[in-house]
């Protein structure tokens, strides 16, 4: 067993099911979509993205860049977050929350890519 190979898998799968639990719930509504989840995820995703740094394969540099992808948007999202915060609290409007979970969604599809070709070279890898 690869000691890295599990470190890095166990960051991956966190940042999509991080990411996947900031997105489920209504779209528009603050009190589904908590900010500290999108701040964790985002945290978790630059961890992992750091871990695939130096990998020289074409498998490394494809779960790279989906890995900028999804931090890029997760960023976004949270930047979003904080310039439609009101100056009394209470979390963004439904269409800022609506443009939140959107962009948070497009990061979950690019965590959903970085899986698969995980697992997939995973179960192409021979011992």
């Amino acid at each position: 067993m690869n000691l890295e190979r599990v470190v890095f898998g166990f960051f991956i799968i966190l940042t999509l099911s991080l990411n996947y639990a900031f997105v489920v719930g209504g779209v528009e509504t603050p009190e589904h979509h908590n900010v500290w989840i999108l701040t964790f995820t985002i945290i978790v995703n630059l961890v992992a993205i750091g871990l695939k740094l130096g990998d020289r394969s074409q498998i490394g540099a494809l779960l790279l860049a989906s890995g900028l992808v999804a931090g890029f948007l997760l960023i976004t999202a949270r930047v979003v977050w904080i310039v439609a915060e009101p100056a009394g609290g209470g979390g963004p409007g439904p269409a800022d929350m609506a443009d939140i979970v959107s962009i948070a969604t497009g990061a979950l599809v690019a965590n959903i890519v970085a899986t698969t070709i995980l697992v997939g070279d995973t179960l192409l890898s021979r011992r």
